[in-house]
Protein backbone atom coordinates (compact mmCIF):
# COMPACT_ATOMS: atom_id res chain seq x y z
CA UNK A 1 0.00 0.00 0.00
CA UNK A 2 1.19 3.67 -1.07
CA UNK A 3 2.18 5.90 1.97
CA UNK A 4 -0.29 8.83 2.90
CA UNK A 5 1.89 11.33 1.38
CA UNK A 6 1.14 9.71 -1.78
CA UNK A 7 -2.32 8.83 -1.80
CA UNK A 8 -3.70 11.86 0.27
CA UNK A 9 -4.81 14.11 -2.07
CA UNK A 10 -3.85 17.13 -0.38
CA UNK A 11 -0.81 15.32 0.17
CA UNK A 12 -0.13 14.25 -3.22
CA UNK A 13 -1.04 17.64 -4.96
CA UNK A 14 1.96 19.34 -3.09
CA UNK A 15 4.59 16.38 -3.49
CA UNK A 16 5.88 18.19 -6.33
CA UNK A 17 6.08 21.88 -4.90
CA UNK A 18 8.08 19.98 -1.33
CA UNK A 19 10.50 18.19 -3.48
CA UNK A 20 11.46 20.81 -6.03
CA UNK A 21 14.95 19.63 -6.91
CA UNK A 22 14.86 16.44 -9.21
CA UNK A 23 18.22 16.48 -10.45
CA UNK A 24 18.80 12.78 -9.40
CA UNK A 25 16.81 11.55 -12.42
CA UNK A 26 19.65 13.27 -14.98
CA UNK A 27 21.25 10.34 -14.70
CA UNK A 28 18.15 7.93 -15.43
CA UNK A 29 17.78 10.42 -18.46
CA UNK A 30 20.84 9.90 -19.89
CA UNK A 31 20.83 6.31 -19.25
CA UNK A 32 18.15 5.56 -21.41
CA UNK A 33 19.85 7.60 -24.32
CA UNK A 34 22.27 5.52 -23.92
CA UNK A 35 21.13 2.22 -24.08
CA UNK A 36 18.57 3.03 -26.80
CA UNK A 37 15.29 2.44 -25.09
CA UNK A 38 12.40 3.45 -26.83
CA UNK A 39 9.51 1.64 -24.67
CA UNK A 40 10.02 2.60 -20.25
CA UNK A 41 8.38 0.90 -17.77
CA UNK A 42 8.56 3.50 -15.03
CA UNK A 43 7.96 1.45 -11.49
CA UNK A 44 6.44 3.75 -8.42
CA UNK A 45 6.16 6.91 -10.89
CA UNK A 46 4.32 8.72 -8.30
CA UNK A 47 3.34 12.15 -9.45
CA UNK A 48 4.95 11.30 -13.23
CA UNK A 49 7.51 13.68 -12.91
CA UNK A 50 10.27 10.84 -14.45
CA UNK A 51 7.77 9.81 -16.79
CA UNK A 52 6.47 13.16 -18.44
CA UNK A 53 10.07 13.63 -19.02
CA UNK A 54 10.69 10.80 -21.09
CA UNK A 55 7.43 11.29 -23.09
CA UNK A 56 9.31 14.84 -23.73
CA UNK A 57 11.71 12.97 -25.68
CA UNK A 58 9.42 11.04 -27.66
CA UNK A 59 9.60 7.75 -25.90
CA UNK A 60 6.55 5.09 -25.04
CA UNK A 61 6.06 5.03 -21.97
CA UNK A 62 4.26 3.40 -18.79
CA UNK A 63 3.79 4.66 -15.58
CA UNK A 64 2.67 2.26 -12.98
CA UNK A 65 1.70 3.39 -8.96
CA UNK A 66 -0.42 1.97 -6.11
CA UNK A 67 -1.01 5.59 -5.25
CA UNK A 68 -4.49 7.10 -6.92
CA UNK A 69 -3.78 10.39 -5.59
CA UNK A 70 -0.03 10.67 -7.23
CA UNK A 71 -1.40 9.15 -10.53
CA UNK A 72 -4.55 11.88 -10.43
CA UNK A 73 -1.60 14.80 -10.30
CA UNK A 74 0.25 12.75 -12.81
CA UNK A 75 -2.56 12.77 -15.66
CA UNK A 76 -3.38 16.40 -14.69
CA UNK A 77 0.07 17.60 -15.80
CA UNK A 78 0.94 18.98 -19.29
CA UNK A 79 1.65 16.13 -21.57
CA UNK A 80 -0.19 13.64 -19.40
CA UNK A 81 -1.81 11.68 -22.28
CA UNK A 82 0.96 10.86 -23.69
CA UNK A 83 2.23 8.72 -20.58
CA UNK A 84 -0.20 4.90 -20.24
CA UNK A 85 -0.54 5.26 -16.52
CA UNK A 86 -1.18 2.46 -14.25
CA UNK A 87 -3.07 2.57 -10.68
CA UNK A 88 -0.96 -0.77 -9.13
CA UNK A 89 2.52 -2.58 -9.10
CA UNK A 90 5.16 -4.20 -10.77
CA UNK A 91 3.12 -7.65 -9.56
CA UNK A 92 -0.02 -6.09 -11.16
CA UNK A 93 0.81 -5.45 -14.60
CA UNK A 94 -0.83 -6.08 -17.97
CA UNK A 95 1.08 -7.66 -20.58
CA UNK A 96 3.46 -5.70 -22.17
CA UNK A 97 7.26 -5.68 -23.69
CA UNK A 98 9.82 -2.77 -22.68
CA UNK A 99 13.49 -2.11 -23.30
CA UNK A 100 13.73 -0.67 -19.99
CA UNK A 101 12.15 -0.60 -16.34
CA UNK A 102 13.27 1.93 -13.91
CA UNK A 103 12.73 2.71 -9.67
CA UNK A 104 13.86 5.99 -9.10
CA UNK A 105 13.55 7.99 -5.53
CA UNK A 106 15.03 5.16 -3.74
CA UNK A 107 11.44 3.30 -4.63
CA UNK A 108 12.88 -0.05 -4.46
CA UNK A 109 13.33 0.20 -0.80
CA UNK A 110 9.70 0.79 0.28
CA UNK A 111 9.12 -2.45 -1.23
CA UNK A 112 10.12 -4.05 1.99
CA UNK A 113 8.36 -7.54 2.27
CA UNK A 114 11.10 -10.25 0.74
CA UNK A 115 8.29 -11.86 -1.11
CA UNK A 116 7.04 -8.97 -2.59
CA UNK A 117 10.29 -7.92 -3.97
CA UNK A 118 11.51 -11.29 -5.51
CA UNK A 119 7.63 -10.68 -7.05
CA UNK A 120 8.86 -7.63 -8.66
CA UNK A 121 11.71 -9.00 -9.63
CA UNK A 122 10.17 -11.68 -11.35
CA UNK A 123 7.36 -9.30 -12.57
CA UNK A 124 9.91 -7.00 -14.24
CA UNK A 125 11.91 -9.25 -16.04
CA UNK A 126 8.75 -10.84 -17.75
CA UNK A 127 8.65 -7.40 -18.74
CA UNK A 128 11.66 -6.89 -20.58
CA UNK A 129 12.57 -7.93 -23.87
CA UNK A 130 15.61 -10.02 -23.99
CA UNK A 131 18.80 -7.45 -23.83
CA UNK A 132 16.22 -5.43 -21.65
CA UNK A 133 17.61 -3.56 -18.48
CA UNK A 134 16.29 -2.66 -15.04
CA UNK A 135 17.84 -0.04 -13.60
CA UNK A 136 17.27 1.33 -9.78
CA UNK A 137 18.95 2.60 -6.99
CA UNK A 138 19.29 2.19 -2.93
CA UNK A 139 20.91 3.35 -0.56
CA UNK A 140 24.03 2.31 0.87
CA UNK A 141 23.28 0.82 4.46
CA UNK A 142 27.01 2.23 5.90
CA UNK A 143 25.77 5.77 5.36
CA UNK A 144 23.05 5.85 7.99
CA UNK A 145 20.94 8.10 6.16
CA UNK A 146 18.32 8.04 8.83
CA UNK A 147 20.71 9.95 11.28
CA UNK A 148 19.80 12.50 9.37
CA UNK A 149 16.09 11.74 9.69
CA UNK A 150 15.01 14.35 12.27
CA UNK A 151 13.25 17.78 12.79
CA UNK A 152 16.28 19.72 13.25
CA UNK A 153 17.87 18.60 9.72
CA UNK A 154 14.59 18.38 7.46
CA UNK A 155 12.32 21.08 9.18
CA UNK A 156 11.07 23.71 6.26
CA UNK A 157 8.30 26.07 5.62
CA UNK A 158 7.30 26.07 1.36
CA UNK A 159 5.06 28.51 0.14
CA UNK A 160 3.26 26.67 -2.30
CA UNK A 161 1.16 28.52 -4.99
CA UNK A 162 -2.42 28.32 -4.71
CA UNK A 163 -2.33 26.38 -1.27
CA UNK A 164 -0.29 28.56 1.17
CA UNK A 165 2.47 28.26 3.49
CA UNK A 166 3.17 24.41 4.34
CA UNK A 167 5.27 23.36 7.11
CA UNK A 168 6.98 20.02 7.11
CA UNK A 169 9.87 17.65 8.70
CA UNK A 170 10.43 14.05 9.00
CA UNK A 171 11.32 12.24 12.62
CA UNK A 172 12.63 8.61 12.86
CA UNK A 173 9.98 6.25 14.34
CA UNK A 174 12.40 2.83 14.62
CA UNK A 175 15.17 1.11 13.93
CA UNK A 176 14.78 -2.79 13.25
CA UNK A 177 17.20 -4.75 11.47
CA UNK A 178 17.36 -3.70 7.95
CA UNK A 179 13.75 -2.27 8.53
CA UNK A 180 13.74 2.09 9.00
CA UNK A 181 10.45 3.83 10.05
CA UNK A 182 9.81 7.38 9.56
CA UNK A 183 7.31 9.89 10.07
CA UNK A 184 6.79 13.17 7.83
CA UNK A 185 4.56 15.94 9.14
CA UNK A 186 2.81 18.56 7.56
CA UNK A 187 1.11 21.38 8.70
CA UNK A 188 -0.76 23.45 6.53
CA UNK A 189 -1.13 27.30 7.58
CA UNK A 190 -4.19 28.32 5.27
CA UNK A 191 -6.24 26.28 8.28
CA UNK A 192 -3.86 24.48 10.25
CA UNK A 193 -4.67 21.16 9.08
CA UNK A 194 -1.93 18.47 10.48
CA UNK A 195 -1.67 15.76 8.19
CA UNK A 196 1.30 12.84 8.91
CA UNK A 197 2.61 10.58 6.49
CA UNK A 198 4.61 6.70 8.27
CA UNK A 199 7.02 5.32 5.65
CA UNK A 200 9.13 2.25 5.99
CA UNK A 201 11.99 1.37 3.79
CA UNK A 202 14.82 -1.46 3.56
CA UNK A 203 17.67 -1.24 3.40
CA UNK A 204 19.76 -3.69 1.74
CA UNK A 205 23.42 -4.76 1.45
CA UNK A 206 24.52 -4.51 -2.38
CA UNK A 207 25.88 -8.52 -2.00
CA UNK A 208 21.77 -8.97 -1.36
CA UNK A 209 20.49 -7.37 -4.23
CA UNK A 210 23.13 -8.90 -6.55
CA UNK A 211 22.56 -12.20 -5.17
CA UNK A 212 18.72 -11.58 -5.43
CA UNK A 213 19.13 -10.33 -9.07
CA UNK A 214 21.07 -13.75 -10.18
CA UNK A 215 18.29 -15.72 -8.50
CA UNK A 216 15.25 -14.10 -10.66
CA UNK A 217 17.80 -14.51 -13.41
CA UNK A 218 18.81 -11.24 -14.44
CA UNK A 219 23.01 -10.44 -14.51
CA UNK A 220 24.51 -7.65 -12.89
CA UNK A 221 25.93 -5.84 -15.62
CA UNK A 222 26.81 -2.25 -13.52
CA UNK A 223 26.51 -1.13 -9.67
CA UNK A 224 27.21 2.76 -10.27
CA UNK A 225 27.24 5.23 -8.14
CA UNK A 226 24.82 8.40 -7.89
CA UNK A 227 26.21 11.03 -9.77
CA UNK A 228 24.25 13.52 -7.43
CA UNK A 229 24.55 11.92 -4.24
CA UNK A 230 27.77 10.29 -4.64
CA UNK A 231 28.91 7.20 -2.14
CA UNK A 232 25.48 7.16 -0.97
CA UNK A 233 23.86 5.27 -3.30
CA UNK A 234 23.60 1.94 -5.22
CA UNK A 235 22.34 2.49 -8.66
CA UNK A 236 22.07 -1.00 -9.88
CA UNK A 237 21.94 -2.15 -13.83
CA UNK A 238 20.51 -5.81 -14.32
CA UNK A 239 19.69 -7.24 -17.75
CA UNK A 240 17.68 -9.95 -18.87
CA UNK A 241 19.93 -12.45 -20.81
CA UNK A 242 19.64 -12.46 -24.47
CA UNK A 243 19.38 -16.38 -24.35
CA UNK A 244 16.23 -18.25 -24.26
CA UNK A 245 14.30 -18.80 -21.15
Amino acid sequence: MADECFRHPRLAAVYDALDPDRADLDPYLRMAEEFGARRVLDIGCGTGVFALLLAERGLDVVGVDPAGASLDVARGKPGGERVRWIHGDATTLPPLTVDLATMTGNAAQAVVDPEDWRGTLREVRAALRPGGRFVFETRVPARRAWEEWNREATHTVTEVPGVGAVESWVDLLDLNGPLVTFRWTYVFAVDGQVLTSDSTLRFREREEVEAELDAQGYAVEDVRDASDRPGREFVFVARRPRTAD
